[in-house]
């Protein structure tokens, strides 16, 4: 029986460029709502991360955002956490990150910039140290993730990466079949009848 009951979802709090970003990001939400799990995010109202919370939510699914005091104003908006069935603001990013990881069954890394980076790469490092076994999923919309792709088979094949059998992040390119692979890849899951298409980094 899977154990995934929420999941958190680091994006971008700026659009980007494409269309297909803040659409991919509504269309996640939905679909973390339509498997009865629990979205946990950074709190935000704009850009990606907004995307991804308004599609939970108006698919009915229940949202946690985590955010610290000083990005209230910029990311989001007091009206804004209050639509949220928890809203949790804290002091400092690093408590913020810690918050989303102890709260999360699973992570999914959708398009963004150095924040959205600098977690899911933290979340990799710690699955490295043997902190969790946890699923990660890069959801490489257009070919975005490609390039860390690439970057995370260059440091294995160096040797910089060790433990390799416990940084496996799935790379999905099909935004409705990222919580199938979460699913099919959480501790105890039934693999059978899995037909997501994944990739292994």
């Amino acid at each position: 029986m899977s154990k995934i009951r929420s999941v958190c979802v680091y994006c971008g709090s700026s659009p980007g460029r494409s269309p297909a970003y803040v659409e991919a990001g509504r269309e996640l939400g939905r679909s973390i709502a339509r498997h009865g799990i629990r979205l946990v995010y950074g709190g935000g109202a704009r850009g990606v991360m907004g995307a991804v919370s308004a599609g939970t939510r108006e698919a009915g699914g229940s949202v946690t955002g985590i955010i610290p005091a000083f990005l209230v104003r910029k990311e989001s908006a007091e009206d804004t956490l209050d639509a949220l069935d928890e809203a949790i603001v804290v002091d400092t990013m690093h408590q913020r990150k810690q918050a989303m990881f102890d709260r999360s069954d699973a992570f999914i890394a959708l398009p963004g910039g150095l924040g959205t980076l600098e977690e899911i790469v933290e979340i990799m490092t710690w699955a490295q140290l043997g902190h969790h076994e946890k699923p990660i999923v890069f959801a490489d919309i257009g070919g975005f993730w490609s390039p860390m792709s690439t970057l995370l088979e260059r440091m294995n094949a160096e040797g910089f990466i060790h433990a390799g059998n416990r940084v496996r992040p799935i790379v999905v390119a099909q935004v409705d079949q990222i919580v199938p692979a979460i699913l099919a890849a959480a501790p105890g899951a039934l693999h059978e009848g899995h037909d997501a298409v994944i990739e292994k980094m």
